[in-house]
C-alpha cells in the first residue's frame, strides 16, 4: 500500500489522461459511458480519482458522488467541483472500494475505474464487485476498469522498457501471475497492481451477483502506434481511429491488446 500511496501522492493523476497519447483512454471511456449509461441518476464513482469522468457526468446532469482511497485525489476533485457550482458533484469522500458508504439500492450505475488495479488479492476484488452489487438498485450497472495482463509486455516492446533490467526482471511474474511489481519504483513501470486476463474479470463480477453484459477494449491496439499522436492530432484521422475502435472493442481476439477494458455487469431486475 506504502508503495501505492507514494505513486499517486506524485500528483500525476489529475491530468494524466488530458494530454499526449493517454488522451485516448479518457475520450474512448468516455464514449462508452455515454452509449451505456442510463439518460440519468445517481452514480457512484467509486476509485474516481481527481474527478476526470466524475465532474463531466456532473455537467450532464447526473446526480455524481466520488470516493476515492486517496486523500489528494478527494482534496483536487473537491477544488474542481467548486469551480462547476451549477453542477457540482453530489459528494466527494476518501473510501475503501470494499466497504463503501452508501446506502442498499441506492444507485444507478456504480464506476469501478481503479480499485480493481491495485486490489491484489482475488477475493478483494470480488468484495469490491460484492459492494457495487450491494448499492445498487435492481437493474442498475457496474462498469469495471482493469488493465489487461499483456499491457506491459507490449509497452515493453514498443518503448523498449524491455531492455532495462530492472523492467524485465519483473516482466515474466507479471505475464505468468497477473502480479505487477515495480520494486524500482520508477513512475513509467506504475506500481503494484493486478493485470487481468480479459476472461477473469467476467468471472470475478459474476461471483459477486452480476450477470455479465459486454466487455469492451479501450484503447484497443491503437496505442501500440509509436506514431499514434500524428494520427490523433489530424481532426479527420482521429474520427476514423475512434470508428475503428468503436467497431473492434468487443472483438474477443483483440481485446487482450488493449492496455484497458471496461466489463459491464448488470444486477438482476
Amino acid at each position: 500500500m506504502d508503495e501505492i500511496a507514494a505513486y499517486y501522492n506524485l500528483g500525476k493523476e489529475q491530468n494524466r489522461l488530458t494530454t499526449g497519447a493517454s488522451e485516448l483512454e479518457q475520450v474512448r471511456t468516455r464514449d462508452i459511458l455515454n452509449r451505456y449509461l442510463p439518460n440519468k441518476g445517481v452514480i457512484y464513482d467509486i476509485g474516481g480519482g481527481a474527478g476526470i469522468y466524475a465532474l463531466p457526468l456532473a455537467k450532464a446532469g447526473y446526480q455524481v458522488h466520488l470516493v476515492d482511497l486517496m486523500p489528494l485525489h478527494v482534496q483536487q476533485a473537491e477544488e474542481s467541483s467548486t469551480k462547476q457550482p451549477d453542477f457540482p458533484l453530489a459528494s466527494v469522500r476518501v473510501g475503501d472500494a470494499r466497504h463503501v458508504d452508501f446506502a442498499d439500492n441506492s444507485a444507478d450505475a456504480v464506476l469501478l475505474f481503479g480499485p480493481l488495479y491495485h486490489l491484489t488479492e482475488r477475493e478483494d476484488r470480488v468484495q469490491a464487485f460484492k459492494e457495487a452489487y450491494r448499492v445498487l438498485k435492481p437493474g442498475g450497472q457496474v462498469f469495471a476498469a482493469t488493465i489487461s495482463r499483456f499491457a506491459s509486455m507490449i509497452d515493453g516492446f514498443g518503448r523498449n522498457f524491455v531492455l532495462d533490467d530492472d523492467f524485465a526482471g519483473t516482466l515474466k511474474q507479471t505475464l505468468t501471475t497477473g502480479q505487477h511489481r515495480n520494486p524500482s519504483r520508477k513512475p513509467g513501470y506504475f506500481t503494484t497492481a493486478y493485470f487481468h486476463k480479459p476472461e477473469e474479470v467476467p468471472a470475478e463480477m459474476e461471483e459477486a451477483g452480476f450477470t455479465w453484459k459486454a466487455s469492451l477494449a479501450v484503447e484497443g491496439v491503437a496505442w501500440a502506434d509509436n506514431d499514434f499522436m500524428t494520427k490523433w492530432e489530424n481532426p479527420q484521422l482521429r474520427v476514423f481511429v475512434l470508428e475503428l475502435l468503436q467497431i473492434t472493442e468487443a472483438e474477443a481476439t483483440l481485446i487482450g491488446a488493449s492496455p484497458h477494458l471496461i466489463t459491464i455487469g448488470s444486477k438482476s431486475a
